[in-house]
Parts: structure tokens; C-alpha cells; sequence
């Protein structure tokens, strides 16, 4: 009865996909790749959380809970200001540049060699890291939910194996043949499906806890566990408090602002305003965000306490005990959805940074729009294979990984925010500039983090990695400002308006923007 609900909502699902997507022309470029600029706030609020939240940040973050409490919900919480910021600031001059990836803009403010490092480094990102931590831990979910290696009668190496290609499988055929406005739809669905699956699982937990009542499970588990609702976190904490007045923004501003696989979906909006709405819906959600990801894991603490030595396994332990047998099949396909959602988008992505900025621009100038898709899409199964040899071997890996991963991006989330934040409020900061300030951001980051943290100063007495993370986005933008002021361009920068999308402004944006900014300082107030 499980396996048929799952793969009943799994192909209800791709239907509808398909069913929604089918007239969108995806031999062009805005129509593969931006769904032909049609999306609406909806559609990509969707899409947005669904990128988001995978099993990596379900199991994660709750495993973080777990251990420190609620103070990790700065993850969540803090990227509801990041997608505000974005909304007002940012969006605007990206759909009034008529871009389609995030580097186009950076070969138009400085130069093409700019471009082409830039997404060198987002695709390096998601080959080597995103894309195989995707599907290693989604296929360690699933695997363990149907207890893949009982039912098929294999070891558990050969079950990961084929849930990993499984799983690959089905995202490649969403990514590289159905473009952006496939994968956009199937993440609306699924969004509904993830944001219901996952608020039952703390309404369980808490009915678990109060012998059926919910309101006497959030009074037991408080009253029990003062120590894990303090916001707040302490210098030897995993999100020390001062980290979210430093690194914690940029690394928001950073993901939601200019990550390629996060912002294309606000790219493809039909005008401005659904694209502002979108944004502003999603963050609104995204203050309810720990619900799901940050709750159940104090949740476990309070029933499972010193049983569970591995804070990751808090989560799914929950799960078994907690959810009613009948609804294991939904949420494992409503899991399934946040999988590929977070692979299929990353790999779209991927395909598009490669067709349009790499292929077109270095192989083939004169490639017609159709040329520069397929040509993405045969790159997409490259890469889609590649990703899917390297995460079983993930499972070898030494304990700790994802933590490490994420303190890996900052080589070069930092200094690809730099001359994006730099090249949008400055007029004659020059190229060479840029250059210096990418190349410089991520060697001296690498250099901070992975020789004189370890070998020279020591892990004890080494600033937390997002105080880094904010001292070098100082130091470059200091780096390109000097060599502004020296070495100018000849021409001031001006941004055109291509016409390609309607841009003005929703007329709530500044109000509805206020008042998701209050509700978070409101939320900090109270569990301080």
C-alpha cells in the first residue's frame, strides 16, 4: 500500500508536468530556459522553497535541533530578509538587463572572462558537491523508508547504487527535456505536498508528547527543554548570535540573491511584479520554515534523548515512530519531490549556465537558439552521469561531510557575491578589478580555512568560518574599490532596459517587505 502511494502521487505529479508544460517552446532559449518568462509570483514561490528544501536540510537541520536547539533556525528565518532584499533590490536590475543567467550580467558590467570564471565556479559547485550530496542523501532517505535492501534482497551498497540512478534517472528526464517550466511546475505540486507532509510530522510529535493534545505537547516539550528554545547561540555554539550581523547575510544574500539554480526561477517571471510577488510569498513561508525543518528535531531530543548518537538519524527516527502507517507511501513520495526537485533544479541550471554562457560565448558565437539548447542538454546528461557515479561514494566519506561542504562554498559564494553587489552600485569599477577580487576571494578563503585554521592557529582559537566569510567580502570590496578609484573605466556602466519583461514594481513591495522584516525581529525577540 506504501509503494502504490508513492508512485501514484509520484506519476500524478509528472502528468501534470507535463500536462502544464507541454505548449512552452523549448527550442528557444527564454522558452528552455526561463519557461518562456511566463511564471507567475506562485509558481515560483513553489519552486523556490522546493529548490530549497531537500533531504540534505530536512534531516540536516533537524539534526542541528537535535543537538543545539532552535538557535539553527537562523538558516531559515534570516533568508526570509535575504528575499526581501533581493525582491527590492536585485530582481529589478535583473529582469531590466533581460538576463537569463546570473553571470551574463557580469560580462555585460565588466567583461566575458568575467563570465566564464564566474560560471566555471557555480558549475564546479554543483558538479563536484551539490548535485551528488542531492542524491546520496535523498537515496539514503528513500533506501532506508521501503528498506530497499530487504525488499529487492541486495546489500545496502547495491540498494543506494540503484535508489542514486533511480533518482538521477527521473530528475535528468525533468531537467534536460522539460526545461525550467517542467521543473518549476512539478515543484509547485510537490511544494504543497512537502509544506503538508512536513507540518504533520511536529503535529504528531507534539500529540505524541502530550498524550493527544497538541497544546499540551508544545507546554511538556518547553517546559522540559528551556535550554533548546533560546535564539540566541553562544561563542562555542554551531551559529554563534554575533555570525547573523556578519558572514550568516552574505551566505543568504550570496543564495538567494545570486545563486543561478535559486534565482533563475524569478528570472523566468512573466513582468516584474509576479516576480516580487513570488519572492515575497516564498519568505513569508519561509518564516514558517522550522516548523518543519528546525521543531522536529527537538521534538526527538525531548522522546529519544541519549538513544540516538548520530543527531541525523533524530529526524528519520521520528518519522517512523510518529506517522500513521497509512501515510508513510505520501510523504515518501512528498520526500521523493523535494529530491528531485533540488537535483533537477541545480542540473537545469546547470545546462543553461553551460549552453549560454561557456558554449555560446567560447565554441560556437553564431549558435542558433536551438543549437545552444541541445547542446545544453547533451552537457545536462554529462554532468547528470558524472553526478550520479560520485554520490555512492559519498558513503565512504569520513562523518561530518555535509558540515564541511558547507563551510567548502564560501571559496566561492563570497566572492561571486563581491563583484555582483560591487558591479550593480558602482559605475567605473573596472574588469581587471573583478578578476583580482574572484581570484583573491577564493585563495585567501582556502588558504584561512584549510591551512592556517588547521595547521598554523588551531580549530579552538580560529574566528567561526562566517566571520571569515565576512572579513574577505570587506577586504575584496575594498580591493576593488581601490583599483576603481586608480585604474577607472573609460565609460561610466549603464544598465539597459531590454523590454523584454514589464518592470514596474508591485505596489505592496515595500510594505509587505516591512512587515516580513518585523515578524523575524519579532521572532528573535521572543525566544531570546
Amino acid at each position: 500500500m506504501q509503494i502504490l502511494t508513492f508512485i501514484g502521487f509520484t506519476l500524478l505529479v509528472g502528468i501534470i508536468s507535463y500536462y502544464k508544460s507541454r505548449k512552452t517552446n523549448e527550442a528557444s532559449a527564454d522558452g528552455y530556459f526561463l519557461g518562456g518568462r511566463s511564471l507567475t509570483g506562485v509558481v515560483i514561490a513553489g519552486s523556490l522553497l522546493l529548490t530549497n528544501l531537500s533531504t540534505e536540510q530536512i534531516v540536516g537541520l533537524n539534526g542541528a535541533a537535535f543537538k543545539d536547539g532552535i538557535l539553527v533556525m537562523a538558516w531559515e528565518t534570516l533568508a526570509a530578509i535575504a528575499m526581501v532584499v533581493t525582491a527590492v533590490f536585485l530582481l529589478p536590475r535583473y529582469l531590466k538587463g533581460g538576463i537569463t543567467t546570473v553571470p551574463q550580467f557580469l560580462e555585460n558590467r565588466y567583461d566575458k572572462t568575467t563570465k566564464s570564471i564566474t560560471s566555471a565556479l557555480f558549475l564546479s559547485g554543483y558538479a563536484i558537491v551539490l548535485l551528488p550530496i542531492v542524491l546520496y542523501s535523498g537515496a539514503l532517505a528513500i533506501s532506508n523508508m521501503f528498506d530497499i535492501p530487504t525488499l529487492l534482497g541486495v546489500s545496502k551498497t547495491t540498494a543506494l547504487w540503484i535508489t542514486v540512478w533511480s533518482i538521477g534517472i527521473i530528475g535528468s528526464l525533468y531537467a534536460i527535456l522539460g526545461g525550467l517550466k517542467a521543473v518549476a511546475v512539478s515543484d509547485t505540486i510537490n511544494a504543497v505536498g512537502l509544506l503538508i507532509g512536513g507540518m504533520l510530522i511536529p503535529v504528531f510529535g507534539l500529540m505524541a508528547i502530550g498524550d493527544g493534545s497538541i497544546t499540551d505537547g508544545i507546554s511538556t516539550l518547553i517546559t522540559s527543554n528551556p535550554e533548546k528554545f533560546k535564539s540566541m547561540g553562544g561563542p562555542e555554539s554551531s551559529i554563534p548570535f554575533a555570525t547573523i550581523f556578519t558572514g550568516m547575510m552574505l551566505v543568504q544574500l550570496f543564495y538567494w540573491g545570486t545563486n543561478q539554480a535559486i534565482i533563475q526561477r524569478a528570472l523566468g517571471a512573466k513582468n516584474l511584479k509576479e516576480g516580487q510577488k513570488g519572492l515575497l510569498l516564498a519568505s513569508f513561508i519561509k518564516i514558517l520554515g522550522p516548523l518543519i525543518v528546525v521543531l522536529p528535531g527537538v521534538i526527538a531530543f525531548h522522546m529519544f534523548g541519549s538513544e540516538i548518537e548520530n543527531p541525523d538519524e533524530a529526524y528519520p527516527m521520528l518519522v517512523s515512530k510518529v506517522l500513521p502507517t497509512a501515510l508513510v507511501g505520501f510523504f515518501a513520495a512528498v520526500l521523493f519531490g523535494a529530491i528531485l526537485s533540488s537535483f533537477n533544479s541545480a542540473l537545469n541550471s546547470s545546462v543553461t549556465l553551460f549552453g549560454v554562457d561557456i558554449y555560446k560565448s567560447h565554441f560556437k558565437t553564431d549558435a542558433t537558439e536551438k543549437e545552444t539548447v541541445n547542446t545544453g542538454k547533451r552537457f545536462g546528461i554529462i554532468l547528470a552521469i558524472i553526478s550520479m557515479c560520485i554520490a555512492p561514494l559519498i558513503a565512504k566519506a569520513p562523518d561530518g561531510l555535509f558540515g564541511y561542504l558547507q563551510e567548502v562554498n564560501g571559496c566561492y559564494s563570497i566572492p561571486i557575491l563581491t563583484i555582483i553587489i560591487v558591479g550593480y552600485l558602482t559605475k567605473y569599477v573596472p574588469a581587471i578589478a573583478a578578476k583580482i577580487a574572484i581570484v583573491s576571494g577564493a585563495v585567501l578563503y582556502s588558504i584561512s580555512q584549510f591551512v592556517l585554521k588547521p595547521f598554523v592557529i588551531g580549530e579552538e582559537n580560529y574566528p567561526h568560518f562566517l566571520h571569515v566569510m565576512a572579513i574577505l567580502f570587506v577586504v575584496n570590496v575594498l580591493i576593488m574599490l581601490l583599483i576603481g578609484k586608480f585604474y577607472p573605466r573609460k565609460e561610466a556602466f549603464s544598465l539597459t532596459y531590454t523590454e523584454q519583461v514589464d518592470i514596474t514594481p508591485w505596489k505592496h513591495l515595500k510594505s509587505v517587505g516591512i512587515a516580513i522584516c518585523l515578524i523575524v525581529l519579532a521572532i528573535y525577540i521572543y525566544f531570546a
